[in-house]
């Protein structure tokens, strides 16, 4: 083989990362094409490529018989001892039948063949790599934007940032880098094409797994994520041993972790609350950080009766009921909220309570909750909300990780 297309494969294997030997093998498939082509040949014909100085040598498979009748397909029996002195009539001969200007023509009719079989080769290794990497946060930078579309450089590919899957108030400007969770792969026409997402919430979970390694090693899991993208997330985590705070170990050391997470979002506000086995104090966490007086549950109906101080009210609800939705979504439960004054004068356990118009309910589809996808974050769905009644909701707006800084500070 001429030395100089050797150290061309070699140069593709290196920089598309496909092995020589499929390389070898799509030439040789593709000068299969181009001998019968131009000779015309029927039968059963091999292209060998030698990777050393052979070259290109075309083998035919041809019956033994006495009488030749085709000779594309068949060869006598005194022809065929030539090659094998051995074979019988009625075998099959391996022959090389390489013509002297073959290489002449292989240049000339296989050319666009091997380019396009390359170039499926480079496509469907590409697909398996990315196609192995779903669930997964890569680093980007952002190469353009195409109407609502934004094309993101994975290095070996790029890949989509659909408008569904992009936070309204990032401004994704060109060269800017970013981490996305890659959503899925598909087949197109044009090879593979890689869709990824800036407000999925298991983007959340793959960031703190980065910053923490506690999460990393399974001491701390995650055990909820609720998400408004752009706005404010919260994620309930708990930790396997007593020593190790869950809360403590996401925030960090004057909140550095979870502010890395914030700074990657853009300014999104990021609530970290302890989950916890009993329902009630679950609950009564994921209202934070309004304080609640008292957490009723009803498991019949997964509902949730939460009575707040007044002047913790507009606190619980939030600004425009997003402190109650995302606790509803954190939670999986339809929580409604009254305050002390409504139920001034009513005995908690009695009837009376339910007939108290609620300040604020928020309740997750339950549908969907049923039906988390498998190996992600759970993440309730988001929830319809009947607000009565105009919140402060500006004492919400903390800075992301504070509520849980000082929380985590006030633990022995």
């Amino acid at each position: 083989m001429n030395a100089d297309f050797l150290d061309a494969l070699r140069q593709i294997e290196k920089e598309k990362e496909i092995p020589l030997e499929v390389l070898l093998s799509t030439i040789e498939s593709a000068l299969e094409t181009a001998y019968k082509k131009n000779y015309a040949a029927t039968g059963d014909v091999h292209v060998r490529v030698s990777s050393s100085k052979g070259g290109f040598h075309v083998f035919c498979e041809k019956d033994v018989v006495e009488t030749v009748e085709n000779g594309h397909t068949e060869i006598g029996l005194e022809e065929a001892r030539q090659h094998d002195p051995d074979v019988q009539v009625g075998g099959v001969i391996e022959i090389e039948v390489t013509p002297e200007n073959f290489g002449r023509i292989a240049a000339q009719t296989a050319k666009q063949v091997v380019v396009q079989r390359i170039r499926e080769a480079e496509r469907e290794h590409v697909y398996e790599e990315f196609g192995d990497r779903v669930g997964e946060v890569l680093t980007c930078t952002v190469q353009r934007r195409e109407q609502r579309n934004v094309f993101v450089n994975l290095g070996k590919v790029e890949a989509i940032l659909p408008p569904a899957e992009q936070v309204p108030t990032e401004p994704y400007r060109f060269n800017d880098r970013l981490k996305v969770y890659v959503l899925e792969v598909r087949r197109t026409p044009k090879g593979p094409q890689v869709v990824v997402s800036r407000t999925h919430p298991s983007l959340i979970r793959r960031l703190f797994e980065l910053e923490v390694p506690e999460i990393a090693e399974g001491v701390v899991s995650i055990k909820s994520v609720a998400r408004e993208p752009g706005a404010r997330t919260k994620v309930a985590v708990h930790s396997s041993e007593e020593k190790v705070d869950a809360m403590g170990a996401c925030v960090g050391h004057r909140g550095t972790r979870v502010q890395s997470v914030v700074n990657e979002l853009y300014g999104e506000k990021i609530d970290i609350v302890r989950w916890n086995e009993k329902i009630e104090r679950f609950i009564a966490e994921a209202l934070s950080p309004a304080k609640a007086v008292s957490v009723t549950c009803d498991e019949q109906t997964k509902t949730a009766l939460v009575v707040m101080p007044d002047n913790q009210l507009s606190l619980a609800i939030g600004k425009s009921g997003q402190n109650v939705r995302l606790a509803a979504r954190v939670t999986g439960w339809r929580i409604d909220i009254r305050s002390e004054s409504q139920l001034a004068g009513v005995e908690p356990e009695s009837k009376a309570v339910k007939s108290v118009e609620p300040v604020a309910t928020a309740a997750p589809d339950a549908e969907a909750a049923e039906h988390p996808a498998e190996g992600e974050v759970e993440v309730a769905p988001e929830p319809e909300l009947d607000t009565a009644g105009e919140p402060a909701g500006e004492a919400a707006e903390e800075p992301a990780g504070e509520a849980a800084e000082e929380a985590a500070e006030e633990q022995p």
